[in-house]
């Protein structure tokens, strides 16, 4: 499959690749009408073919390449084309793995021409070293120029290949889980199978459902809904009474979908984090605080657009700078470039951020209050591991999530989202949807998203094998020169490195767990009870209760 196969790196090819060795019989070979007519012919017609795709005022545009380069491998796709393609599908993605492999053919082609005419430019250069006749030498000069004019049109071709082969690759999805349905397919697990025992998702034979977010499987609910004797209120209903929440005065300051929390609301935000942090950093993460600003590029290493249509994203005017939509990019940014020893693996980081998004397209009801807004705080998980360890540090991120919202007192259902569902770096995504009852619906209150070696390509994160690495060095102190062993003129030879496979989780996005809190968590006099176990972090209050005012 693509994106578990090794790099296929696609360097530029160097001048002093394999190609004509410098032997008479070469020589001679070389200077035959046949190599004659192949140095005339065949880059004077690459020439003519790199020019046709110029633009029509007949100057040779540089064709734009993308912003970064991705360490696809292009070679399994181009293997693998046609599962590629079905996957695209299953996604809804626009991206065209039949042009992708098209375009890699066609850049292995332009590169073993542009190798070819290299070593014949390297053997031309050193048939001009002997002693020669000035015809002899002025016919070398001559072949020299046609070498010369003919690889500059190779390279030019190659160059723009590269750009073209980049931009389309770029816009793949990762692929998908193949049994990412569960243990059980559109079953509910009760919520006494959870208790005492991690949440295990399990592995089955089953097919990942294709189709939008209804055909999700359900894999487990936790909790049971609250029943009311009374009429139930929304949060912003409640958040009016109790004055928590302030629309009015956040959309006349900053615009609709803004808002103030106030009061109790305001020390919830920050028992929630605080919480929340607590917990993930005894689970092993080390906590971080995120910029809020990142560079363009790095959203993009994300499998982020923040300049397309309908973008969820703020750019920053005469900029290469925007807002972040989740501390996920500034997290995957820490990683970004670096070869980590396997020791290190897995790096588990938490961070609590500012989330900005335009929440382009989102109306209705479905979108009221603080469910969608256009800012608001989280603390996210990221984790970079080997491919051998992501299966398993995803169950034990959702086996995290579950035993927050488990706390809370919440009921909620888990998901396996469905293929219309996941993002271009998912390659297997959970949900965690929450009953809201002043709502009347579910609503998703985190994710967690295993995106294997999608990001790490295009953050160009890797790691070095401890098992190689050891044997290398097993290999060096007994002066081996194989494989593993000493590099010519001294020196340990250097391990290969692999990418690294990403996760992402929501440990808390502090809106909708204030709405599923006020919402569940109201009683019949108006007043809101605090979850237990955020109480040492709210000064011990218990109740959230009307204010008084003064007569």
């Amino acid at each position: 499959m693509l994106l578990r196969c090794p790099l296929l790196s696609l360097r530029l090819p160097s001048a002093g690749r394999a190609g004509l060795r410098a032997t008479p019989s070469v020589l001679q070979w070389w200077s035959s009408s046949h190599a004659r007519s192949f140095v005339a012919a065949r880059p004077a017609a690459a020439a003519v073919e790199v020019a046709e795709q110029a633009s029509t005022s007949g100057q040779q545009q540089p064709v734009e390449g993308p912003a970064y380069r991705a360490y696809i491998d292009f070679k399994s796709l181009r293997d693998n084309v046609e599962a590629v393609a079905a996957n695209c599908r299953n996604r809804l993605s626009k991206a065209d793995p039949h042009l992708v492999a098209r375009l890699y053919e066609e850049y292995v082609g332009a590169q073993q021409e542009t190798d070819k005419l290299r070593a014949a430019r390297n053997e031309n250069s050193g048939a001009m070293k002997g002693k020669l006749d000035p015809e002899q030498r002025a016919a070398l000069i001559e072949r020299g120029k046609q070498i010369k004019e003919g690889l500059e049109g190779l390279e030019a071709r190659l160059e723009a290949l590269e750009a073209e082969l980049q931009r389309e690759g770029q816009r793949l999805p990762n692929m998908t889980h193949p049994g990412a349905c569960g243990r059980r397919h559109g079953s509910r697990v009760a919520s006494d199978e959870l208790a005492g025992a991690p949440f295990s998702t399990g592995q089955s034979q089953c097919h990942v459902p294709i189709g939008g977010e209804e055909a999700s499987a359900v894999l487990a609910t936790v909790g049971q809904r609250p029943a009311f004797d009374f009429p139930v209120k929304d949060h912003l209903q409640l958040g009016e009474e109790l004055d928590l929440i302030d629309f009015e005065t956040g959309g006349v300051v900053s615009g609709a979908k803004f808002y103030y929390l106030r009061n109790e609301a305001a020390l919830l935000e920050l028992a929630l984090v605080n919480w929340t942090m607590q917990r993930v950093v005894a689970a092993g993460f080390t906590p971080i605080i995120t910029p809020d600003l990142v560079r363009e590029s790095v959203f993009e290493k994300c499998g982020f657009q923040p300049r397309a249509d309908n973008t969820q994203i703020y750019s920053v005017q005469d900029s290469a700078m925007c807002l972040t939509g989740t501390a996920e990019i500034p997290l995957g940014g820490v990683a970004m470039d670096r070869i980590l020893a396997e020791a290190q693996l897995p790096l588990r980081m938490a961070a609590f951020g500012h989330c900005f998004r335009t929440e382009a397209g989102a109306a209705g009801s479905a979108s009221k209050g603080l469910y969608r807004v256009h800012q608001f705080s989280k603390v996210e998980m990221f984790v970079v591991c080997t491919p051998e360890q992501s299966d398993a540090v995803h169950q034990q991120l959702l086996d995290l999530e579950v035993g927050l919202f488990s706390d809370l007192g919440l009921h909620f259902k888990v998901l396996d989202m469905a293929s219309h569902d996941l993002g271009a770096p998912a390659y297997r995504k959970y949900d965690i949807e929450a009953w809201m009852p002043g709502m009347e619906r579910y609503g998703e209150i985190s994710s967690a998203s295993n995106c294997t070696d999608y990001q790490s390509r295009r953050l160009n994160i890797r790691y070095r094998p401890a098992a190689d690495e050891a044997a290398a060095e097993a290999a060096a102190a007994a002066g081996g020169n194989g494989k593993g062993g000493k590099k010519k003129g001294g020196g340990a030879r250097k391990v290969p490195t692999q990418f690294a496979h990403t996760l992402n989780a929501t440990a808390c996005a502090v809106p909708r767990m204030i709405v599923a809190i006020l919402e569940n968590y109201q009683q019949a006099d108006g007043t809101v009870l605090i979850p237990e176990v955020l109480r040492p972090f709210m000064m011990g209050m218990e109740v959230i209760r009307p204010k008084k005012v003064a007569a």
